[in-house]
This record gives structure tokens, sequence and C-alpha cells, in this order.
């Protein structure tokens, strides 16, 4: 159950390439903050241009928790995410700091703040065997198999997708169902700052994908193809499929661009589908970073959640 009396956790979210860690490091210049992020991407080791992970310079600057924490072959759960987010903002509250997490993977922030089921254990051989079999389709036909196996969560992303299709071919059980049956109650209450651009998000995507490229993706890509197994958890970040094609000699460079706009701009959508349709109240605030005033915005924000 979420503590009452501890005061409510900052929140700074939005579909990605929204300009989220740009706000975060400035409202850094305001305010003594640790950020915890809330981004399944980032949580992996040596996957950095791809993620749009905080330079080093920026993490220099700013205390980041929750980003290369785990190697490219590990999985996990937004449950097991919760956990340890819930222990790195204890810690930075006990040190006199301020956390704020940071990030757009949804289903991490409701397992933190909006309860979350208790997943079933698997089999780790056939979750194996079923994973190899998983890995190799395409991400429509993934969602075109959820969506007979457990319509509900047809409309997620590709690690959600596979999720749960494991389960409910290792279990007999929707996820959808397990929601409903094993949720938890949440260990935090939070205040929302919805951070998005409106129409020009999709020429940020595009910008965003070109800078990557310019910025030596595909050089990341080549490294990490010489040891990182194909199947690793890591590579279902978004774009990094497109990349490896490119690698192969599959596609041309422009095609590989495409493709990872295109499938930036699908995900982003989905992303504002959730925030739409889980957030909403007088705990959410939505900003449009663009607006001349967004900086005393935030910072108005950042004092109401005191009061």
């Amino acid at each position: 159950m979420a503590d009452s009396s501890a005061a409510p956790i900052r929140v700074i979210c939005g579909p990605t390439a929204a300009g989220k860690t740009g706000l975060a490091l400035r409202l850094a210049h305001h305010e003594d903050i640790v950020v915890v992020s809330a981004d399944s991407r980032q949580l992996y080791r040596r996957f950095d241009i791809g993620t749009a992970k905080p330079t080093p310079e920026e993490q220099r600057a700013v205390r980041h928790l929750g980003i290369d924490v785990l190697a490219p072959t590990e999985r996990a759960s937004a449950a097991w995410w919760a956990d340890r987010a819930d222990a790195w903002i204890r810690e930075t509250r006990a040190a006199g700091r301020e956390p704020v997490v940071v990030g757009g993977t949804g289903l991490y922030l409701r397992a933190l703040f909006g309860g979350l089921f208790e997943e079933p254990a698997l089999d780790p051989e056939q979750r194996a065997a079923l994973g190899v079999e998983l890995a190799a389709l395409p991400t429509e036909s993934l969602r075109r198999w959820v969506q007979a196996l457990d319509p509900a969560r047809a409309h997620l992303g590709r690690t959600q997708l596979l999720r749960a299709a494991e389960i409910v071919l290792l279990t007999g059980r929707r996820v959808s169902d397990l929601h409903r049956e094993r949720s938890r109650q949440a260990r935090w209450t939070a205040r929302y700052l919805v951070v998005d651009p409106g129409d020009v998000l999709a020429h940020r995507i595009e910008h965003r994908t070109r800078a990557m490229l310019a910025g030596g993706w595909r050089d990341e890509v080549r490294t990490l193809m010489r040891d990182v197994p194909a199947d690793a958890p890591a590579w279902n970040a978004c774009g990094y499929d497109a990349i490896r094609q490119l690698e192969d000699g599959a596609l041309s460079e422009r095609e590989a661009e495409t493709r990872v706009v295109v499938a930036t701009r699908q995900y982003a959508k989905r992303q504002r589908t959730w925030f739409r349709h889980q957030l909403a109240g007088l705990d959410v605030t939505r900003l449009d970073p663009r607006v001349p005033d967004w900086e005393a915005r935030t910072l108005s924000w950042w004092n109401t959640c005191d009061a």
C-alpha cells in the first residue's frame, strides 16, 4: 500500500523524443534532484545511442539511477524495476535529496504508482524454447498472435507483446485476467508532468533518428553484433532491428532510417494513448515544451507538488 504520510513523488513522463531529459536537466539548475529513469530501454549497458541515453556529461552533471544496470542478455519485468525504483527513491530521500522519476515506460509507472499484478512463475527451459520461436516473429506477426491470445494486450509494444504471449502459452492464463485477479497496492503516490510537444513530435523523431545515425549508431550496433546474442532482450529497443538489417546488408541506409522513424512514431503513438487513458485528474499537469514560459510552468508544477 502507498505510504500516505510520504510526500508524493514527482514524475516527468511523456512520449519518446518529447524533451523529458532536457527538461529534467534544466530543472536540476533550480532543485537538488536525482533522476530515477523509468525507461525500459536505458536499463541495458552498451545500448546507448539508439536508446537516447543521457550523455556521460549529462549523467555527471545530474545523478541518474536506473541506467546501465543490466547486461543485454538479462530480462527486466515491471515488478523488478518497481522494486529497485522503490529502493532508489528511499535512498535518495534518506540522503536529503529529491527523486524525480523520468521516462516513458507506462507499465513501469503503473508498477510503482498504480499497482501491478504478481506475475506467475514460468519454467525457465520452456520459456527459453518458446522465446527462440517468438523472437523470430516480426512485431506485427507477434501482435496478431496476441490479438488472438489476449486482445486487451495487443496494442502494446514488442516487449509487452512477448510477455503476454509467453504467459498465456505457458500458463493458459491471459495477462489481462491476471491483472484483475492478482493486483497489488501501489507503493507511492505521484504528481505527473506529462511533456508533449504536439504535432511537431513527428519531426522531432525524424530529426533525432538522423542525429543518432550521424552520431555513430551504426558503429554501436556493429560492435554489439559481435558478442551480444541475436535474441538478447536489449535488442528489442525501438529501431535496433532496422539498424541490424542495415549492417547485414538487407536494407539501405535510407530504408533503415525510414523504418526507424516509422517504428518510433508508432511507439510514441502508443505511449500517448497510454498517458491519455491512464493519467487524469488533479495529479496531472500537461506541458508543451515549446511554450515560451515552459521553465516557469515547470517550476510552478514543482512547487505545487509541495502544497
